[in-house]
């Protein structure tokens, strides 16, 4: 595509990748339901896994260009928001099923599982190492399952 199109269609760059970002938000995904927390956020990690990894490194550069456009920076983030909260289910499924403590933080459970992938891949930029997706969902879903994500509502209601 030529540079000309991209500003007469987009404005910027930023606006064409928000549009690319905002596309894959409507999309069916569902995370995976494996009967067990530990494999949902292996599988889950396995998929992550193999985005960044890629090549070329497409879903790097949209982080990365994320922090140079306001418009890509705001599309990033409803997608992980969509992300985070299709994900959730996992922990809920999991809080069901007697894995995990009730009132666990699935947002923070989410991000503990997932962050050594993107910490690895992309700001170290470590050769993909195989055995990384289960070994993090491993160590999220120990914490997880010995209350570190735990927190009771308050007394007081708020």
């Amino acid at each position: 595509m030529h540079r000309t199109t991209v500003y007469r269609r987009w404005g910027d760059v930023g606006g064409l990748l928000a549009d690319v970002l905002d596309a894959a938000s409507d999309d069916d995904w569902q995370p995976p339901d494996t009967g067990s927390l530990e494999s949902d956020l292996a599988a889950l990690n396995q998929e992550i896994h193999e985005a960044l990894s890629a090549q070329p490194p497409v879903v790097a550069a949209l982080i990365a260009a994320s922090f140079r456009s306001e418009k890509a920076a705001h599309a990033q983030q409803r997608l992980w928001e969509d992300r985070y909260a299709r994900c959730e289910i996992c922990v809920s499924r999991a809080v069901r099923r007697g894995e995990l403590p009730p009132y666990t933080d699935a947002r923070r459970l989410l991000i503990a599982a997932t962050a050594p992938l993107y910490h690895s891949l992309v700001l170290l930029r470590t050769p993909p190492d195989p055995r990384l997706p289960g070994h993090a969902a491993r160590t999220a879903a120990l914490a997880a399952a010995a209350g570190a994500f735990a927190e009771p509502p308050s007394a007081s209601g708020t």
